[in-house]
């Protein structure tokens, strides 16, 4: 079983950053989770908003407890709204329904952990996320 490293974490977190000041976004928040949902990075540009943190370990946390990305967490909120709500009232608020929560997949394509990317729109900050995680040479799952 593969796991995530520190290193391997830290990097996804850098590039993200990296690629939202590449493109322009907005201040950027990035979380890191391993496969068991908790944080190994945390890292927040400058000027990044105060609940920018919650909403990034929302997103990651959200994709992993599912199984699957923040796109198709986004479709099924929208169909069943009121189910994701009491997800999200069962998880403590850990479940932000958006892209921009991608899980990440070894080569054997096992979920070693999950990334949320806020800061800028949901579409932009999963283009940070999935950017990021393939500069760590794993594979992004964003539920697409």
């Amino acid at each position: 079983m593969e796991t995530l490293t520190l290193a391997t974490a830290d990097r996804i977190a850098d590039k993200a950053l990296e690629k939202g000041r590449e493109l322009n976004f907005l201040p950027l928040t990035v979380c890191v989770l391993d496969a068991g949902g908790q944080i190994k990075v945390l890292k927040r540009d400058d000027k990044s908003s105060l609940l920018r943190p919650e909403i990034a370990l929302g997103k990651a946390w959200g994709v992993l407890g599912m199984g699957f990305g923040g796109r198709e967490i986004a479709k099924r909120a929208a169909k069943v709204p009121q189910f994701y709500a009491a997800l999200s009232d069962m998880s403590g608020g850990r479940m932000v329904p958006v892209p921009g929560g991608v899980l990440i997949r070894s080569g054997s394509g096992e979920i070693i952990g999950a990334v949320g990317v806020t800061g800028d729109t949901s579409e932009n900050d999963e283009t940070c996320a999935v950017s990021s995680i393939r500069a760590a040479g794993l594979t992004p799952d964003t539920g697409e």
